[in-house]
């Protein structure tokens, strides 16, 4: 049988973009009375449907640099924020340094020397900053995201609908805890007392507390400590929690950025790693 490898290599691009776009999971294969072989997703009579396992597309991109732990910047000047991790801050004209965020950077330029990574996006592909959220891959298939949290230079950030990857990044992220690897072992970043709340540094902080009861509004529910002092979270996200009264008397390890309206104080919690019962 003749066979054209024009036909050949259109049926292989469709082939490569259905599986890496997720359009579709089955295809069919026709060949014509002059043996030419064509592809498509539509079935037709004497087509042979193919099965195709969809898999997360994954694109290979050049780095111009690396910003931060947590962010890098490609040559077409597109930045680039890792998904579901967050590193120390580094210096800059809106912010102080904070510790841990130096090494983390220096680490990931390290990682990057070869000037090239795969990038595979998630539910949300841009944050509010217009930053594409990404998994970062190396060309010899290191997961960056998962990397940096083994090593203790970044703390487990899962913001939903973004939750591909979630268990192996607790779990990164725990081993580094046992371990007392990198910030783990630093005193900024050890657990206070969420009655200093209103003495909290500015960045990523972790406190202990005991909530009280809840409070219900028409976008949030909230674990009250007192009448100043909550933790938030969205009601579209609940589903992701266990029911929200089984925390109610008991000891929290809570982990997130403060905010401040008055003398009230907020912790916005998005995923459940973030909520721990110790």
């Amino acid at each position: 049988m003749l066979f054209s490898k024009q036909h050949c290599f259109i049926g292989y691009l469709i082939l490569s973009f259905i599986t890496s776009t997720g359009f579709a999971t089955e295809i069919y294969r026709s060949v014509d009375d002059r043996g030419r072989i064509t592809y498509s997703d539509i079935p037709s009579t004497g087509a042979q449907k193919l099965d195709i396992i969809s898999q997360p597309g994954r694109h290979l991109h050049d780095v111009a640099r690396v910003y931060d732990g947590d962010t890098i910047i490609l040559t077409d000047k597109k930045q680039i924020r890792l998904l579901g991790i967050n590193t120390p801050e580094i210096e800059s004209r809106l912010r102080a340094e904070e510790p841990g965020g130096v090494v983390a950077k220096k680490w990931l330029q390290a990682q990057l020397q070869e000037n090239k990574v795969y990038l595979e996006y998630d539910q949300t592909k841009r944050d509010k900053y217009k930053r594409l959220l990404a998994h970062v891959f190396t060309p010899d298939g290191k997961h960056i995201n998962q990397a940096l949290l083994e090593n203790g230079l970044a703390f487990v950030s899962i913001i939903p609908p973004n939750i591909r990857y979630s268990d192996k990044l607790i779990q990164a992220q725990l081993q580094a805890e046992k371990q007392k690897l990198g910030i783990w072992s630093m005193p900024d970043y050890q657990p206070k007392p969420i009655e200093q709340i209103a003495n909290h540094n500015k960045g990523w902080q972790r406190f202990t507390g005991i909530p009280a009861s809840i409070k219900k509004s028409r976008k949030y529910t909230r674990l009250m400590f007192d009448d100043k002092i909550d933790i938030r979270i969205q009601n579209t996200n609940l589903d992701l929690f266990p029911a929200l009264n089984t925390y109610v008397g008991k000891s929290l390890e809570i982990r997130g950025w403060v905010s401040r309206n008055k003398d009230h104080y907020t912790v916005l919690i998005q995923h459940p790693s973030a909520l721990i019962i110790r």
